[in-house]
């Protein structure tokens, strides 16, 4: 089971950062502002699923191993229930209100939730491949 826990724990680790660094980017890159601002916002529902699920998997399939890791990954799952269900529609609701302030503190809180998803999965990689 380790080397299954690895793997969703490298499509964790990898998805996660291609959403954050990649994706994102990329839309705002591309497109202008406002349709980039709607295509993120119906993708992100979307990203947190694909989080929680990959990060609650790998969790299950590392129980029996090293029991830290699938608590840091039970906390990544959890964590991610918190943003997609209480964060993300308050980051919606400033925007729709027009007020920066509050989306800027909100968004900061998301992106340092997401790094700290990435890092976390990144200590798992590293745990489970020794």
């Amino acid at each position: 089971m380790n080397e299954a826990a690895l793997l969703f724990t490298a499509l964790l680790f990898g998805g996660t950062t291609l959403f954050a660094f990649g994706f994102a980017g990329f839309m705002f890159n591309v497109l202008p502002a406002d349709t980039a601002g709607t295509v993120i916002r119906r993708a992100f529902p979307w990203f947190y699923l694909f989080v929680l699920g990959s990060s609650l998997l790998a969790a299950l399939l590392a129980i029996g191993g090293d029991m830290a890791s699938v608590v840091i990954l039970a906390l990544i799952a959890g964590t991610t229930v918190i943003a997609r269900q209480i964060l993300m529609p308050a980051i919606n609701r400033a925007t729709d209100a027009g007020n920066k302030r509050l989306f800027q503190v909100l968004h900061s809180t998301s992106v340092l939730l997401t790094l700290a998803h990435i890092v976390a999965a990144g200590v798992v990689l590293i745990r489970l491949a020794n």
